[in-house]
């Protein structure tokens, strides 16, 4: 007896670009929720003018989404807001949501734009930990592999955390952390340690300039996730040569762009 066929999640020349897929009660229905989850609650009256629609069939839309929980109306202002439900939908992606695989193809990106390597780090008890690498296709190049550690006043992406700390953090930081001095330009001085941090933050990208080991630079942003906090850093990171000082700028506007793309796919404001 011949196995019956799977059936498959979409048609066979499904395209989602294509207009006459969307089904326009959906489409309206999801405007209703894109609007709710950008304000402070809305009323009928609101959305009605906020979508141009009229209130009947504004009405007819959070009626069926309420039924299922996906909206709910606050009874003494009238107003409508997110719903549980559509924060249970908002949980499975942030539970599918991985850093590393979001990061690779942008990372991939990065490298092939800078031809530098390319790579992903998170903080764990105050140092940096590499997780993820896309090297370059040059013959001189920086290899940290998965769980290598670097201290995070002496690196890009720890850098890049670092101007992400609140004034009270940082002072535990300074505090607590050994400023080592790897070479002759590792910031070992709180002072110019703070100082560092503001000019990153006016950037919107750090500078590792030789402070960890000669003859090898690194240019860093910090990724943030749902709830606008800094949970990773992405990096390019190569010889002194290949990045000379005419090109960081150029290169540290990319690297802050692919930050905000990786945030951007973590749920990001």
């Amino acid at each position: 007896m011949e196995a019956p066929k799977r059936r498959m999640g979409r048609p066979k020349n499904f395209n989602p670009n294509e207009k006459q897929t969307t089904i326009m009660a959906l489409d309206r229905a999801l405007d209703v929720l894109d609007a709710l989850a950008h304000a402070n609650g809305m009323t009928l009256s609101d959305l009605s003018t906020h979508l141009d629609q009229s209130p009947a069939t504004m009405h007819r839309v959070l009626a069926t989404l309420h039924a299922r929980d996906v909206v709910e109306m606050d009874p003494r202002t009238q107003a409508w807001h997110i719903g549980s439900a559509a924060f249970r939908m908002g949980s499975a992606f942030l539970r599918r949501s991985s850093i590393v695989e979001r990061s690779r193809p942008i990372m991939r990106e990065l490298m092939e734009a800078t031809g530098e390597t390319s790579n992903l780090g998170i903080e764990r008890n105050g140092e940096v930990m590499f997780i993820s690498q896309v090297e370059t296709n040059e013959s001189i190049r920086a290899f940290f592999p998965p769980g290598t550690l670097s201290p995070m006043h002496a690196s890009g992406i720890g850098k890049a955390l670092l101007s992400c700390y609140s004034d009270r953090r940082m002072d535990r930081y300074v505090q607590s952390a050994r400023l080592t001095g790897f070479t002759s330009k590792t910031i070992t001085q709180p002072d110019r340690l703070r100082e560092e941090m503001n000019r990153i933050r006016e950037k919107g990208w750090a500078f590792d300039d030789e402070e960890k080991a000669d003859g090898m630079r690194c240019i860093a942003a910090p990724i943030r996730d749902i709830y606008d906090e800094a949970v990773a850093g992405i990096s390019i990171s190569g010889p002194t040569h290949r990045i000379p000082e005419s090109e960081v700028v150029r290169i540290g506007a990319l690297v802050s762009d692919a930050a905000t793309q990786v945030s951007r796919g973590l749920g990001a404001p």
